[in-house]
């Protein structure tokens, strides 16, 4: 009679290639997978607030008449794609079956205005007022309109270093409203990079490349002591990829799909005759850039106050479009470090069975399992 049903947690992604969610149980302080869903309709969220330099005619359209700023949708647009999200978010709920109805959501990166402040010792009294005075010198929005969240990930005798991550307040009532209408409370907004540092990190003090290629996107973050410290991004993503084989094969998109399924199995152990050096040469022009890319995070990163020092260790690759075959071996033979598929289920307890199925998904539902497990780990 004393037993008391676990508790149980829902990570929900809404992601470029769709949305994707996972309920995690905590039982005896470790996560269990309990249900997880998705769907494969293309979204844009990522493209519906994202943090870049307003014009003047931006700054006009962002307030009332009476100068004041919006704080929410105000256009039929907006309200549209609100009831789109929030029945497409109710339908994989469905379908899955869940049973909490508390939500923790990703925040699109290029959503998120994120810096890293170096300020000194002082009085906590003063911290929020000096932090506030720094960030506003470094956001092109105005502080008034963005919700800010810090974190101090490295508290020296003289010095501090914060992680700032700030997001339009207007972007914050979007997600509300789309999870209100979908039977859902809102708990809580992470940026993807936070929960992926979480499934794909945990608590290894190594510094890290990870590396997230999404359908549109390619994001890149440095992780040190379990913290993202540096994000960058580049416009490719797993749609190059498809217009590529397209191009190559001279196959329909369907066609494409199947042809990549075949190659990500392939990529996990199936044998087949594909051709290393083609295939490379091929994806020339999306694995050139994204080398280039991790060459450049590397030098920003050893380059920053404090980080002269450190040696990155591994480089860890996620998302729908990571499990390309020999990509994680080329990776690994360039930068001469460790390089492989990152496992966001390997701190979450599953059913042995499920376990095939699971390392199929397991990169596309990434942020989704680091969302869940935000309160349990």
């Amino acid at each position: 009679m004393f037993f008391s049903k676990p508790k149980s947690y829902l990570g929900v992604d809404l992601g470029a290639h769709g949305i994707k969610i996972v309920e995690l149980k905590q039982e005896k302080n470790r996560p269990v997978l309990f249900t997880y869903g998705s769907s494969s309709e293309r979204k844009n969220i990522h493209k519906l607030f994202s943090v870049k330099e307003k014009t003047a005619t931006d700054l006009i359209k962002d307030r009332t008449p009476d100068n004041k700023p919006i704080e929410g949708p105000a256009n039929l647009e907006d309200q549209k794609q609100i009831l789109e999200y929030a029945a497409d978010l109710k339908a994989v709920c469905k379908a899955s079956k869940i049973i909490t109805k508390s939500a923790t959501a990703s925040l699109p990166i290029s959503s998120v205005f994120h810096a890293v402040v170096n300020l000194p010792q002082m009085d906590k009294k003063e911290f929020d007022a000096v932090l506030k005075a720094e960030v506003k010198k470094l956001m092109p929005y105005s502080i008034d309109e963005m919700a800010l969240d810090y974190q101090v990930v490295n508290n020296g005798k003289k010095n501090q270093r914060v992680i700032v991550n700030a997001v339009s307040k207007k972007l914050v009532t979007f997600y509300t409203q789309v999870f209100t209408k979908a039977g859902l409370m809102l708990e809580a907004l992470e940026p993807e990079s936070i929960a992926l540092a979480r499934s794909l990190v945990g608590r290894d003090d190594a510094v890290t490349m990870l590396i997230d290629m999404g359908a549109e996107r390619t994001n890149f973050f440095i992780i040190d002591q379990g913290a993202p410290i540096t994000h960058h991004s580049l416009n490719i993503g797993g749609n190059k990829i498809d217009i590529i084989l397209q191009n190559a094969l001279g196959l329909t998109l369907e066609e494409i799909e199947q042809v990549k399924n075949d190659l990500f199995r392939y990529n996990s152990g199936t044998k087949n005759s594909l051709d290393k050096e083609k295939f490379l040469s091929l994806l020339n022009p999306i694995i050139d850039p994204i080398v280039k890319q991790i060459e450049y995070g590397f030098d920003v990163y050893l380059h920053q106050v404090g980080n002269e020092e450190k040696k990155p260790e591994k480089i860890i690759l996620t998302g729908g479009s990571a499990m390309l075959p020999y990509f994680a071996q080329f990776l690994a033979d360039k930068f001469k470090m460790r390089c492989f598929l990152g496992d966001p289920w390997a701190r979450v307890i599953c059913q042995e069975k499920l376990k095939p199925v699971l390392n199929e998904i397991g990169p596309r539902m990434s942020v989704a399992i680091g969302l869940a497990m935000r309160k349990i780990v």
